[in-house]
């Protein structure tokens, strides 16, 4: 009966590891499928998840042992069978819990290994011979289940109590099992410590690769929305202006039509440009365009520009918030005078955008849209060392201003530019 509770405790223990097996399959296959469902991609030839099952066929080195106890040459059977099946269904216990690093840093996995080791102790000292080799299957374990700073002391002391019972038993035998014993904790450690380390590695670069396309499409998404937006609300603005000129003045409405087909134009070379990803603002070239819109609004523009001159990047961001500012100074403001300036030193610049307007310039934000806007200028300048404040002025109006660091390169003529009057 004793024989009979040990095979069923081994069998239970068996069918828990292979009930873990499943489940990490399981779990590996569905993150294969969601990432094929996504678009991402797949790791190229991954494999399974390594689980106990690697260190299973080791178990085979206890055969002689088996054999031992089935020839009846091992004194006081029931015991050495008692331990061998005990020692198995640890060995099993621990190696499928060490493919987990939670579980193989549990108390019950570590108490599972020192009891373990104490079997393995009292089965060397009591039957020598073949039971000596469970030291390196031992050392299997540790490696799996030890793999910090502790590993290499750890397996310095194995292979020493290896060596020492080793020859108290066999004498000649000590140094090739404590050998043994120290090379299958190490190597254990390594090989499995470089394998996690992989998959590891590439799960970061699949995060990463996720996150490249995740910024990839909120940059495109601010790019559109802020191309087409401030386009779109220049062209219906002239298209108005055209309207209104061509009963009393075809030559003035023929003009506005000409910048609506090179607002057009330059609108769809943008977001070509922006697609690919290589386009560069302009603050100059957002300054006459804003002067532009608001002229065709009926707004009064005046525009003031003095001190060092921008590097491209800083002045790209800048052409963003001109856009912006006077996108919603058109569709919202309600304004007949808009006043745009920016003061650039050798340290900072600075970019302010004034009406005298209600004093709602900032449209409102749409439900469930984020990076869009003022939001969205926001995070860029932000991300940049700079930042975008924005609300009501304490005169009236609306109030947009940017600051941001600059890399000067020379001066700027520091006489203030005015827009010509509105026509």
């Amino acid at each position: 009966m004793a024989w009979w509770r040990g095979v069923r405790c081994q069998l239970l223990v068996w069918q828990s590891a292979r009930a873990e097996w499943k489940q990490d399959m399981e779990a590996y296959k569905a993150a294969e499928r969601t990432a094929r469902r996504e678009g991402r991609p797949t790791p190229e030839h991954p494999g399974p998840p390594p689980t106990g099952f690697a260190l299973l066929p080791w178990l085979l080195m206890g055969m002689g042992s088996f054999s031992n106890l089935l020839q009846g040459k091992t004194p006081n059977p029931w015991i050495g069978g008692l331990g061998l099946l005990t020692f198995n269904s640890l060995y099993i216990y621990v190696t499928f819990r060490s493919f987990h690093k939670q579980k193989r840093k549990e108390t019950s996995t570590r108490v599972a290994l020192l009891v373990m080791a104490l079997i393995t102790t009292g089965l060397a000292l009591g039957y020598g011979g073949s039971w000596l080799l469970f030291f390196p299957l031992l050392g299997l374990a540790t490696g799996a289940v030890l793999r910090g700073p502790w590993l290499g002391r750890t397996g310095l002391l194995l292979a020493a109590l290896a060596g020492a019972i080793s020859g108290v038993r066999e004498g000649s035998e000590a140094v090739n099992i404590a050998y043994g014993t120290f090379l299958s904790t190490m190597v254990t450690a390594a090989i499995l410590s470089l394998s996690e380390a992989v998959r590891e590695l590439q799960a970061a670069r699949e995060k990463l690769a996720h996150q490249a396309v995740e910024k990839e499409r909120l940059r495109f998404s601010r790019d559109l929305h802020d191309l087409l937006g401030h386009t779109l609300s220049v062209i219906v603005v002239k298209s108005e202006a055209a309207r209104r000129l061509a009963a009393r003045d075809l030559d003035a409405a023929l003009a506005q039509i000409t910048d609506i087909e090179s607002v057009g134009r330059q609108a769809l070379t943008e977001i070509r440009e922006a697609v690919t990803g290589y386009r560069e603002g302009s603050l100059g070239t957002e300054l006459d365009r804003a002067r532009s819109a608001l002229t065709a609004a009926g707004v009064e523009p005046v525009l003031r520009r003095t001190g060092v001159p921008l590097s491209p990047p800083s002045e790209a961001l800048l052409g963003w918030v001109v856009r912006e500012a006077v996108t919603n100074v058109v569709r919202h403001a309600g304004a007949t005078r808009c006043e745009i300036t920016v003061d650039s030193t050798s340290e900072r610049a600075r970019l302010t955008v004034t009406d005298n307007g209600s004093g709602e310039s900032a449209a409102p934000p749409s439900p469930g849209v984020g990076g869009t806007g003022l939001k969205g200028l926001t995070e860029r300048l932000a991300t940049a060392g700079g930042s975008l404040r924005a609300g009501p002025a304490p005169r009236g109006g609306f109030t947009v201003t940017a600051e941001l660091p600059v890399d000067p390169s020379g001066a700027l003529d520091p006489e203030p530019v005015t827009a010509p009057e509105a026509r």
